[in-house]
């Protein structure tokens, strides 16, 4: 016995509809804040990283914005404590790629 089998029987009046569902999808909008982001460079361990901070957003906005800078830039990172840590010293590219999407950069040493 197959599936729609078993659904007719806990359904019996139920018409199957031959009309596609139609499903909206609306594109995830990034909350752009007011303040500026911070964008740093350190070292850690020895090695260059660049610190991407000051988000005011929700966490989960900032987790796909992280996402999107490393695929861009092909390199590797993390999201941690609300920061953003992106190995070697990119803060020139991802200030770049910030300001196109409307956020106001700021950059901290060096």
């Amino acid at each position: 016995m197959d599936l729609s089998e078993q659904l007719k029987k806990l359904f019996p009046n139920h018409e199957v509809s031959n009309e596609p569902e139609s499903i909206e999808e609306t594109p995830h909008e990034l909350f752009v804040q007011k303040e500026p982001m911070i964008c740093k460079y350190e070292k850690r361990k020895g090695k260059p990283t660049t610190i991407i901070s000051g988000y005011e957003g929700e966490d989960e906005d900032f987790k796909i914005l992280a996402k999107e800078i490393k695929s861009k830039l092909a390199v590797g990172g993390t999201f941690k404590d609300g920061e953003i840590i992106i190995q070697g010293d990119y803060r020139d590219k991802i200030m770049k790629i910030l300001q196109d999407k409307g956020f106001k950069t700021k950059r901290v040493g060096g």
